[in-house]
């Protein structure tokens, strides 16, 4: 079944006035249930535009967004229910945090969904646990804790609202490399344990190639490429012509192949780097290849 599909998707900024601009340009688009999309794309390529759609935060100027099979504008249907079932976590999320204790924070989406206050609670713990919020920690302000823990206050705050489609727009913006490893790898071991659809707005080519199983490639307003992740990456070339960049080790291994070595131009991650480098090696090939 698929978790979200669009059909000639289509958003105008502005639209009628001089300063209008097509911000999402006829975009078909299925991603299965359970897939991690990773989304890509340089800025002003329709990202945050295209992933507020989901959610039913921007209606389409044409075209349409269905979850899970339904027209989410279309006759009949409240629109309210798909912001429950679409958890959006925006870039710098912990500006949105407003309550006294965290409890409370996370306690928002939950309590307005009309859960009883034991749901409420048991919601609250899990997301806390999730992310590694401590019982302390719980009870204390938001405004207290350090950039990363209101960081994972936040995505708590979406996960307690136990959403079939879980989307991030750079949840780890502005954090250093201990803080965003720790975040992406929660997030990474909610999915396997929700099952869930995750889709992972970064401008982190690292990020997006360790962590996800597919990848969504923007570019001026539409769809340049959605693929696995090792297919989009083997067109490394196309992906720097449009004006993004690749992970290191695969410019590193392109590098190889320009200079006569046996490797693939798809690697993509460490791993795979080892077992590319320990085949080359076992096939005896020199620098001189």
């Amino acid at each position: 079944m698929l978790a979200i599909k669009t059909e000639q998707l289509t958003y105008t900024y502005s639209q009628g006035t001089p300063f209008e601009k097509v911000a999402v340009d006829h975009v078909d688009l299925a991603i299965e249930q359970g897939e991690f999309v990773g989304v890509i794309g340089h800025t002003g390529s329709g990202k945050s535009t295209l992933i507020q759609h989901f959610n039913g935060l921007l209606k389409p100027t044409s075209g349409k967004v269905l979850i899970e099979g339904t027209d989410i504008w279309g006759q009949g249907v409240n629109i309210r229910d798909y912001r429950f079932k679409v958890g959006l976590v925006f870039q710098y999320p912990e500006y949105q945090l407003f309550e006294e204790t965290v409890y409370k924070d996370i306690a928002f989406g939950p309590t307005n969904m009309g859960l009883t206050p034991g749901q409420v609670d048991d919601r609250v713990r899990e997301a806390a646990r999730f992310v590694g919020l401590s019982d302390f920690q719980l009870q204390k302000s938001p405004f207290e804790l350090s950039g990363g823990q209101k960081r994972r206050v936040a995505i708590a705050g979406v996960l307690a609202m136990n959403p079939d489609i879980l989307i991030l727009d750079e949840p780890t913006a502005g954090l250093d490399p201990r803080g965003r490893d720790q975040i992406l790898g929660q997030i990474k071991q909610y999915h396997r344990t929700r099952k869930n659809t995750i889709l992972l707005v970064s401008h982190s080519m690292e990020d997006i190639a360790r962590y996800a199983h597919k990848v969504l490639v923007l570019n001026h307003a539409g769809v340049a490429m959605y693929d696995d992740v090792d297919k989009v990456f083997s067109r490394a070339r196309e992906i720097t012509q449009i004006g993004l960049s690749v992970p290191q080790v695969t410019r590193i291994f392109m590098g190889l192949r320009e200079r006569g070595f046996g490797v693939s131009e798809s690697v993509y991650t460490l791993d795979y780097a080892t077992r590319e480098l320990l085949e080359l090696l076992g096939k005896g090939e020199d620098r001189h290849a």
